[in-house]
């Protein structure tokens, strides 16, 4: 997705995005800090987005990949805007209707009219094969 003449490519970021640059045939990811680093583009190279809180409004985030042609001139830029959706899978372990954030009873399960713990129901059939 490089403009033609790019060789090389800067990433800024906002403070609620983990970036990391992985090439091909290494390792370990480098990541990006901001610091106006560049790197060769060369192929197979990827950018990794994560996030690890979530937005308090839509499109609050956001990464900006300038490319640069030889000598330093910049040719162009990409950006993409982020949303972290935060998702949370509670239970009501007393089974009375409530979730409660520090039930005791999550940490354990007990079977019976007057037991505790979290029920999952699991579809396991084929509804569009």
């Amino acid at each position: 997705a490089a403009p033609a003449g790019a060789v090389a490519f800067g990433v800024k970021h906002t403070e609620g995005v983990s970036v990391d640059v992985l090439f091909r045939g290494r390792a370990e990811p480098e990541a990006v800090s901001g610091t106006g680093a560049r790197w060769p583009l060369e192929e197979g190279t990827v950018l990794r987005f994560s996030m690890s809180r979530a937005s308090s409004e839509v499109n609050d985030n956001k990464v900006t990949v300038s490319f640069y042609a030889e000598g330093g001139k910049p040719i162009n830029q990409a950006g993409v805007f982020l949303t972290g959706v935060g998702i949370s899978l509670d239970v009501d372990a007393d089974r009375d209707g409530v979730v409660e954030k520090n039930s005791p009873n999550k940490a354990s399960w007990a079977w019976g009219p007057e037991g505790h713990g979290a029920i999952l129901l699991v579809s396991c059939d084929k509804e569009f094969p």
